[in-house]
């Protein structure tokens, strides 16, 4: 795809050159349409769900907590691109959707919409709660669904008549005159967890997931138990599948339910080990596990998490399952069964936080979650005393389906043991291994002999299991094993020839990064670090349902900073200049970009966070160990709901929320190396200042219309285009180390090509022991001892299928060592 092409998305011929509703030609930039931006008067304003459907697209967004009632809507976006905001709207927290084939009517959030468009809504008074899921009825499926809400509640709805009957309680308490229900449910559910996310009906039973927990520990540690998957049979309350944070639930009938009563039921979850894919075939349930590309899902609240989704993306005719998980696209087969378990492959990994997805004509339609005026817990130091998005809003991202394979890099995390008690000669749950080049299985345990670990190969995904190699691995020891690329496997799995009372085995999965590391065109303009004249500024999206972007523009030439007044960005991204004197002020008050975060020195970048934890990342160019032109540049922003776009030397890097795992999950996306003054999202748009003065010819930027000041403007998601992330640093340069004292862990994770030179001034050889956490939970393995005489300098390239979330050193003797690494 070429460069014009991915910056400005050329969408199918039925859509390109229609007018809006104004006459105005729809702006288009990485194929969001700023025009199409949806907001809410709430904390978060997410899509939950898009369908296309008499000869529309049909789009719901949703509030945070809201199951009677919001400001949300039903949009009716034509193929001309016209939104309508639908007068039936009565909002909520609705993210289910499903065809009923017999009726021929679309159920999206509380609507029926039949094959002309006519809209019928189920009032929240008469079916409260946040509906999660939809499925096809057990007894009468003509005619009935089953309707399933956030907290356990579960109704079933007349589709011709709408009657509605509960059947299981909703977990919310309505104040007075917020219900009227005419036959309430009298089963409270006992079920455990709650934030339910998916409802689908196969085999004789209706299966419902849920992903969070209630409690004050759930709110800061990701690792306690949470979530449930659960079935119901007809009567009585929901019946406890298994204990995990579960999402979708689907088959391979989508959107429509199964047709028929043997297809199988997919559910997708999680833990803190790994993904979580439960299947139910023949009546029996089975589990297998895949590794996570982002950790910025995790947290046990659940509200991490948006509506991950396996869905059909196929041209007509052409079955082609796309899943959503933990920040990666996956292919997933139409025909993945216990025993017919080949085929899912990663594709690549994304940024965005997407709800829903279809196809609609010939491209992806993506429901996003943009920007949430509450930022929830997503609060640290490094963001300052930053307010939060003055109104929430999201949008649609239209993408051509080539677009799944050319995104983040292919990466991996992911464990069967994570410090588990393990019983003797019992298998692990299989473990994907095919789609990945790269590949490596680190094993640990605390026994006190000699254990050997057999690890066996499901070649076909058929069930057939046999011995790929063992492993002995020494008391209280670890053992790290590469997994070549000519092993031809689906699955992996692991027993141990000893009951363990602590054991860990994660896997470290990835595709080389084909990227180059230089910029796309598409950044033509964002200034670089030489750049003497610019503008600049804080940006933040303003609030009162104005639906603006403010800038306080700034200029520099000459070593000179002159305040050029405030601009308004609008929805035809046209940046004007606007008569508010006070406006700059009151910008650098509430969006003040905060100093002396984050610390540079000889080494590396330090980082202490509010735990007092030290953590290290590579430099970039050595400009930015200097403030900018501006002073202080943005460090840390959320521009995708509940996770953060972290900026430090010249490099983006996503970061998980601190209830997700924090600093010590966060993965490079790209090396920029320009002088981003500020960054922030609007209506669905990632928007930066730090442009260089001039006219340079890019659809990307935005100029004022006075001509002082520009922005650039795209998709959170073209980041991955400025090319692969590199750098050089270590926990020490011309450090005074202190013999068996371990080093300030330095980031490896998501990088590609890996080296490290190691020096030091003692009068005679050192050794240094290389450890690596491979979990990101501080858990350390000794990776290699290395010797190094004195007055020389050792060099070690890592192999290609190493990689850990952090690594550190330690020195045998004191001295004054230096150890860098240098990545690309």
């Amino acid at each position: 795809m070429s460069t014009v092409r991915l910056a400005i998305l050329i969408v199918p011929a039925l859509l390109v050159g229609a007018n809006f509703a104004s006459g105005a030609e729809p702006v288009n930039i990485s194929g969001i349409y700023p025009q199409l931006a949806m907001f809410n008067n709430e904390g978060e304003c997410g899509t939950g769900a898009v369908v296309p459907w008499a000869n529309r697209l049909w789009v719901i967004t949703y509030g945070p907590h809201l199951p009677f009632g919001s400001s949300d809507k039903l949009y009716e976006i034509t193929p001309e691109l016209q939104q309508i905001v639908r007068p039936e709207s009565v909002g909520g927290t609705p993210a289910n959707r499903l065809i009923h084939r017999e009726s021929n009517q679309l159920a999206i959030g509380p609507y029926l919409i039949d094959a002309n468009g006519k809209v019928r809504v189920i009032p929240p008074k008469l079916m409260p709660g946040r509906l999660t899921g939809t499925a096809r009825h057990l007894t009468d499926p003509a005619n009935k669904l089953y309707y399933a809400t956030m907290e356990e509640g579960l109704y079933e709805v007349d589709v011709r008549s709408l009657e509605i009957k509960g059947l299981i309680v909703d977990g919310n308490k309505p104040g007075a005159g917020q219900t009227d229900e005419k036959s309430p449910a009298t089963v409270q559910s006992k079920l455990p967890g709650y934030h339910g996310k998916g409802l689908y009906s196969a085999q004789g039973r209706l299966v419902y997931a849920n992903n969070g927990e209630r409690s004050e520990a759930a709110l800061r540690d990701p690792t306690i138990p949470s979530g449930a998957l659960a079935e119901w049979k007809g009567a009585g309350d929901w019946e406890l599948v298994r204990r995990n944070q579960f999402t979708e639930v689907t088959g391979p009938g989508g959107i429509l339910g199964n047709s028929k009563e043997t297809d199988p039921l997919w559910s997708m979850g999680w833990d803190a080990k790994s993904l979580i894919l439960m299947v139910l075939d023949g009546g029996q349930w089975h589990a297998f596990r895949l590794p996570k590309a982002s950790h910025s899902y995790d947290g046990a609240h659940g509200w991490n998490t948006e509506w991950p989704r396996i869905r059909d993306i196929g041209e007509p005719g052409k079955t082609d399952l796309l899943m959503t998980m933990h920040g990666m696209f996956w292919r997933f087969p139409a025909t993945f069964t216990a025993k017919t378990a080949a085929g899912i492959r990663p594709r690549s990994s994304y940024l965005k936080v997407i709800g829903d997805f279809c196809r609609w004509n010939d491209g992806l339609v993506m429901g996003c979650d943009d920007t949430a005026k509450s930022e929830f817990l997503n609060k640290r130091k490094m963001k300052g005393d930053l307010a939060g998005p003055g109104q929430s809003q999201s949008n649609l991202w239209f993408i051509q389906p080539e677009l799944l394979d050319q995104l983040g890099p292919v990466i991996g995390r992911g464990a069967v043991w994570l410090n588990d008690e393990v019983a003797a000669n019992k298998p692990t749950d299989p473990f994907l291994v095919a789609g990945f080049e790269h590949r490596s299985l680190v094993i640990s345990h605390d026994h006190q002999t000699e254990v050997t670990f057999t690890i066996e190969m499901d070649e076909k995904g058929d069930g057939q299991w046999k011995t790929y190699r063992k492993a002995r691995i020494a008391p209280q020891s670890s053992s790290r094993l590469s997994i070549p690329a000519e092993v031809k496997a689906e699955w992996l799995r692991i027993r141990s020839s000893a009951d363990l009372t602590k054991a860990t085995a994660v896997f470290q999965l990835s595709n080389p990064d084909r990227r180059k590391p230089v910029a796309d065109e598409i950044f033509a303009g964002i200034a670089k670090p030489a750049q003497k004249e610019l503008s600049g500024g804080v940006i933040y999206a303003r609030g009162a349902n104005l639906k603006t972007l403010r800038f306080a523009a700034k200029s520099t030439a000459g070593g000179e900073v002159k305040d050029l007044g405030s601009y308004d960005l609008d929805a035809n991204l046209k940046l004007i200049r606007v008569d508010d004197p006070k406006g700059p002020e009151w910008a650098e008050k509430n969006y003040a970009i905060p100093t002396n975060v984050i610390t540079i020195d000889e080494a590396s970048v330090l980082n202490i966070d509010e735990q007092g934890r030290r953590w290290r990342l590579p430099k970039g160019d050595l400009a930015f160990d200097h403030v900018g032109p501006f002073g202080a540049e943005r460090v840390d922003r959320e521009v995708c709901t509940e996770r953060d776009l972290l900026n430090v030397h010249g490099t983006f890097y996503e970061l998980p929320a601190e209830n997700a795992g924090g600093f010590a999950k966060v993965r490079p996306v790209a090396t920029h190396n320009r002088r981003i003054h500020d960054y922030c999202s609007y209506r669905g748009l990632l928007v930066v200042s730090g442009i260089e003065a001039g006219d340079t010819k890019n659809p990307h930027l935005i100029t004022s219309d006075d001509g002082l000041c520009k922005l650039w403007v795209g998709a959170v998601d073209d980041l991955w285009k400025f090319g692969k992330p590199r750098g050089v640093g270590g926990p020490w340069k011309q450090t005074k180390v202190t013999a068996k004292e371990v080093s300030d862990p330095y980031l490896m994770t998501g990088y590609d090509q890996k080296r490290l030179t190691i020096e030091h001034g003692a009068a005679k050889a050192v050794t240094f022991r290389i450890e690596a956490d491979f979990t990101g939970t501080g858990t350390w393995s000794k990776y290699e001892e290395v010797e190094v005489p004195a007055g020389a300098a050792l060099k070690h390239v890592f192999p290609a299928d190493f990689s850990a979330y952090w690594v550190r050193l330690v020195p045998s003797e004191n001295c004054t060592a230096t150890a860098i690494f240098t990545y690309e």
